[in-house]
């Protein structure tokens, strides 16, 4: 006596396989023995076997039956729901993705959402000072936004959109064709209603049936402190109002920022060149320096050397994502040798040279030419 074959057996998959990789070997072996596709009593008997397996797989709680107690604890729960007859191929496949909200009945079909409205950038240039300590601004800016005649939905007072005719309100277009395999099913967008499933007979006058008219808007953007040249804020649901109550697309605020007269940004960092004289840099002294909250006095201290560095904590820009925290403002020092002498500074320098036992060019060009004369 042959030994039944388990319904997993039947289907080509293993105890554990998932609710998709039924569906997945179903449709395979569907396609294969349908007797659309494959005649003969072969194929008749081997299609009901697979579709019995599959209704009863594709059901959770008759799955877990199953799975304890073999067929006989199904009892009338098993079997093939299309009673003694099989379903066209056409119809299998509407069966096999009704549950997938895909090709249902009509009214159940797949209506595209309406199309969302247009993103929209707004170019904005803020001083360096609001980029580092955060601003409010007022913009204003032309967009195409909710009608306010019909609230959006683009039909006139009184009247509302109505079910497609051309589609049934599935938003698509379905035709059978045969081929080799049985009845294949093509969908495409439904033309009338561009796949929105419902139609605008009596548009409004206002906007002519689009839901959304030219206006002019203001609004206010919070620029957050430490913002940066080229970052962008996005304003979700600012944009352009989609067509007949679409969603509305995102307004990007595009932050331009003008340069600071004699502060160099580096992300959070500041720089600032100093230039000292050679007895400041030697002597050492204290001088003002420009930082974001106006001039603050540092130390140079004696025998500062040339690219030295000094360093103001928390002196620079706001992190934007660790408020609270800042960067620091670097001061390069750099010693300034001047071009041109009095002769009263020659003297005095020439004394140092000679305090420190080092060679110079004594004088200028007129005494080195006078001396050479003599």
């Amino acid at each position: 006596m042959a030994t039944e074959r388990s319904y997993y057996e039947i289907l080509g998959v293993e105890r554990t396989a998932s609710d998709a990789e039924i569906k997945r070997a179903f449709r395979k072996l569907a396609q294969q023995w349908h007797p659309d596709v494959n005649s003969g009593a072969e194929a008749a008997e081997r299609f009901k076997e697979i579709n019995e397996a599959y209704q009863v797989l594709a059901d959770p709680q008759r799955r877990q039956i199953y799975d304890v107690m073999g067929r006989a604890g199904l009892g009338d729960m098993g079997g093939s729901p299309f009673g003694e007859g099989f379903p066209g191929f056409g119809d299998l496949f509407d069966a096999f993705f009704a549950g997938m909200g895909g090709m249902g009945g009509a009214g159940a079909g797949r209506r595209q959402r309406r199309p969302a409205g247009s993103d929209l950038r707004y170019n904005l240039r803020i001083s360096f000072d609001e980029a580092v300590r955060g601003v409010e601004r007022e913009i204003e800016f032309d967009l195409l936004d909710k009608c306010e005649k019909c609230g959006g939905t683009g039909a006139a007072e009184g009247s509302a959109a109505v079910s497609c005719s051309a589609c049934g309100g599935r938003g698509e277009i379905r035709s059978v064709r045969q081929t080799m395999l049985g009845q294949m099913v093509n969908v495409t967008i439904c033309n009338r209603c561009r796949g929105e499933g419902r139609v605008v007979e009596d548009p409004c006058k206002t906007c002519r049936g689009e839901g959304r008219t030219q206006r002019q808007k203001k609004m206010r953007v919070t620029i957050p402190a430490g913002i940066d040249e080229g970052h962008q804020i996005r304003l979700a649901g600012e944009g352009e109002a989609g067509p007949r109550g679409g969603q509305p697309g995102n307004l990007y605020v595009a932050v331009h920022v003008n340069p600071h007269p004699v502060l160099r940004r580096e992300g959070t960092e500041l720089y600032h060149d100093l230039e000292v004289s050679i007895a400041q840099a030697a002597l050492g002294t204290r001088v003002m320096v420009p930082t974001t909250e106006g001039e603050e006095e540092i130390e140079i201290r004696p025998g500062t050397q040339p690219g030295t560095e000094i360093r103001m904590r928390g002196k620079g820009v706001p992190h934007l994502r660790r408020p609270g925290s800042r960067g620091d403002l670097h001061v390069m020092v750099n010693v300034h040798v001047p071009s041109r002498l009095s002769k009263r500074q020659r003297q005095l320098l020439e004394e140092l040279a000679a305090e420190s036992d080092e060679t110079v060019l004594s004088g200028g060009v007129f005494e080195r030419v006078k001396d050479a004369l003599s």
